[in-house]
């Protein structure tokens, strides 16, 4: 699965900035080009959640290029920390469509489809969960962009470009199958992949400072050297509710921080607070804390956003 790095902050807007109808406020963020918070004066894309101070089960999200062209739209069930539902639909800037996938309990569910920016389709993916509660898929259809149909039916070979990755390999009933190598586009960094029956069985990337980096598995999510349950106990012990603000301050803190590429823990930011100072010591705890074991993609350290809610109980 896809390590994502999102994140947000919040202004109050009306989000008739979009459109002709009046609508009930909403909630703006800004982004950057790599969906880092950015500012109104710099930024390249633009999050709405609509309805955000209305009390609902599920709220509308919307994504917008900078020019206003619509870029995706969407369900969320949670209005401070984004949890995909339902079907979303992502849009070229030129408006044609460009993808259409369901997501349930904020992981991709069935089919998948794809179209390059002219409108003609590209691929067609089908998402299932795995025994460990993972999401994988398979490649059942895939066109060039010359429209030649590469994989029929879930087999064939693949040649893949786009403006992030090249690769190419055989898929074998909607899997890979047998080696496969690829490189990214911006990083530099190429690979060479072994798979049998859709499995990874190994890997060897060469960075942009040509040193191998040997794996197998793609992508590892950052963890805490001495466990999720030790950082947790960590957390625990560093909050401490503030004499003045006893009875007063509860609810949910909602906060998110990259774990770097040497596992330090960076860049804490509060989402949605509880106020009477607490939401500082919050961020101070994650400017102490430990070191963590970094994520790798394809066995190189990467960034990766965290998120990580901390619950003040009332009456403390």
């Amino acid at each position: 699965m896809k390590l994502i790095l999102h994140v947000f902050i919040f202004f109050a807007i009306s989000t008739k900035l979009f459109s002709q109808t009046a609508t009930p406020a909403g909630k703006i963020t800004y982004l950057d080009s790599s969906w880092v918070e950015s500012t109104e004066d710099n930024y390249k894309y633009i999050r709405i959640i609509e309805e955000y101070f209305s009390d609902k089960k599920a709220y509308v999200l919307k994504e917008y290029y900078k020019s206003k062209a619509l870029k995706m739209i969407g369900t969320t069930t949670d209005k401070d920390v984004i949890k995909r539902e339902g079907q979303f639909v992502y849009y070229y800037e030129n408006g044609n469509k460009k993808s259409t996938v369901n997501y349930q309990n904020n992981k991709k569910t069935g089919k998948e489809f794809n179209w390059y920016e002219n409108g003609n389709i590209k691929s067609e993916f089908e998402y299932f969960a795995t025994k460990d509660d993972e999401t994988d898929y398979k490649l059942n259809n895939y066109w060039n962009a010359q429209k030649e149909q590469q994989i029929i039916s879930g087999n064939g070979d693949l040649d893949y470009k786009d403006e992030y990755i090249e690769e190419a390999g055989k898929v074998k009933n909607g899997l890979r199958d047998g080696i496969w190598k690829g490189k990214y586009v911006k990083s530099k960094c190429s690979f060479t992949e072994n798979h049998q029956n859709g499995k990874l069985v190994s890997g060897i990337s060469i960075d942009s400072l040509h040193i191998e980096h040997p794996y197998t598995v793609a992508e590892q999510r950052p963890v805490p050297k001495k466990g999720i349950k030790s950082f947790y106990s960590y957390i625990g012990t560093s909050m401490y509710i503030p004499v003045e603000a006893r009875n007063k301050a509860y609810g949910k803190i909602y906060m998110t921080f990259i774990v770097d590429k040497d596992g330090s823990l960076v860049e804490p930011k509060i989402l949605k607070g509880v106020g009477y100072g607490i939401d500082e010591i919050a961020m101070k705890a994650i400017k102490n804390a430990k070191s963590w074991n970094p994520g790798t993609k394809r066995g190189i350290p990467v960034r990766v956003l965290y998120s990580l809610p901390i619950t003040i109980a009332k009456n403390r």
